[in-house]
């Protein structure tokens, strides 16, 4: 029973470790999705789209700027999940913005 209790504390913590880590690659990867999601349902427009990419893009790049050191320090990836909310408050508004392609 304890072994029991302590391997599944163990599998909780690994994965509480390994959670946040990935959750800026996790988050990008889903709003991509939501993007390609939206040009094929017809929510999005081509331009929309292109400039939601394009900030997509500029949050890659500033997580590869983040990451030169080799460490994402809590301020960094803090940064970044503002900067990916406020995208996907942009991709919510123009796929609701009642445009059509």
């Amino acid at each position: 029973m304890a072994k029991l209790i302590l391997g599944v504390a163990a599998g909780l913590l690994s994965a509480a470790v390994s959670v946040p880590a990935g959750t800026v690659d996790a988050r990008q990867c889903e709003q991509r999705a939501r993007i390609h999601r939206g040009v094929r349902s017809g929510e999005l427009t081509r331009l929309e789209a292109a400039r939601l990419a394009a900030g997509e893009a500029a949050i890659r790049a500033e997580e590869r700027l983040y990451r030169a050191d080799g460490y994402l320090g809590p301020r960094e990836r803090a940064d970044l999940q503002r900067d990916l909310s406020r995208q996907s408050r942009a991709i919510a508004r123009q796929a609701h913005d009642r445009q059509d392609r």
